[in-house]
């Protein structure tokens, strides 16, 4: 059977693969539209499998809400140069929007509807397409009976993707409007301090301990009575709260008065009481271990101008 370019354009269209991969469907086919549409997904899987040991630490972090819920995803390709791609950006808006009809794992969304196909068989198809390897790293999703989520992007790379991305749940009963525009600032506050947790009690019990005996460690080196170290780590200890529970740090909005005292500030343009219920920030690829092609190439560059 003969391959006309209308066939391949209607393939293409389909499967958003190249060109000369739709062509090469049809022909091992024998121009069957749909049987060149699954040799094209065995295809990409067979990419996506080679593809799936290289490091993917760029990408996109992209929100999605809808009122009193929002969800928030992290999708890892190789490079910025893809983050760029209108193609990924749809797909990673497209991930975020299936997110918020789930409970946030992973799992959930990758088995989740996207366009008529999965997102984990999306993603697999993106991988065929562009070419690098790709995966949905993380995603979470907050939710309030009443009240907004609010959600900000730092670094924009378009609406609602950017490198870094922050979800703030505000409960309350007052108006959405004036509440929504605190959670706003509120988040853009987060995406600059990165907040270790929320309040006090929230705080990893693990991480105070560390740092309790980093400050008694090095106050003790002062040769102070035991009374006085005490008093000297207790100090740090309330420094550190407060420069890292969200509720105690100065809003930066402002610059004066804390994030609590802000939210309180804020209930008389609400009309009613708000109550903070939980954050998430995303900042692009965290805790990835980005591989170095050519060592040697990159310790030089990184001693450039060192001449001891």
């Amino acid at each position: 059977m003969a391959i006309t370019a209308s066939m391949v354009k209607e393939l293409r269209e389909k499967t958003g693969a190249g060109m000369m991969d739709c062509k090469t469907a049809l022909n091992e086919t024998g121009g069957d539209v749909e049987a060149a549409i699954d040799w094209l997904r065995k295809k990409g899987m067979a990419q996506a499998d080679k593809k799936s040991g290289r490091t993917a630490a760029d990408g996109l972090v992209g929100v999605a809400a809808s009122g009193a819920k929002a969800a928030i995803v992290e999708v890892n390709a190789e490079t910025d140069f893809v983050a760029r791609n209108e193609n990924f950006q749809t797909l990673v808006r497209g991930i975020a929007n299936t997110a918020l009809h789930t409970d946030g794992a992973v799992d959930a969304i990758s088995s989740g509807d996207l366009d008529g196909t999965t997102v984990a068989d999306a993603i697999t198809k993106a991988i065929a397409t562009i070419g690098e390897n790709m995966n949905l790293r993380r995603a979470a999703v907050l939710e309030v009976s009443d009240g907004v989520v609010a959600s900000y992007i730092h670094n924009a790379a378009a609406e609602n993707l950017g490198k870094i991305g922050v979800l703030v749940a505000l409960e309350s009963t007052g108006d959405t409007a004036a509440l929504g525009a605190i959670g706003k600032q509120v988040a853009m506050h987060v995406a600059a301090t990165n907040p270790l947790a929320a309040t006090k009690d929230d705080m990893d019990p693990d991480v105070v301990e560390r740092e309790k005996k980093i400050f008694s460690d090095s106050a003790k080196e002062s040769g102070k009575p035991d009374n006085i170290i005490e008093k000297m780590v207790e100090g740090r200890i309330r420094k550190f709260f407060e420069e890292n529970v969200l509720m105690s740090q100065t809003f930066v909005i402002t610059g004066e008065g804390s994030v609590e005292a802000a939210l309180k500030a804020a209930e008389a343009d609400v009309g009613a009481p708000i109550a903070l219920k939980g954050f998430v920030r995303y900042q692009l690829g965290e805790g990835i271990e980005k591989e170095v092609d050519d060592l040697a190439a990159e310790v030089a560059k990184m001693n450039k101008g060192d001449d001891s």
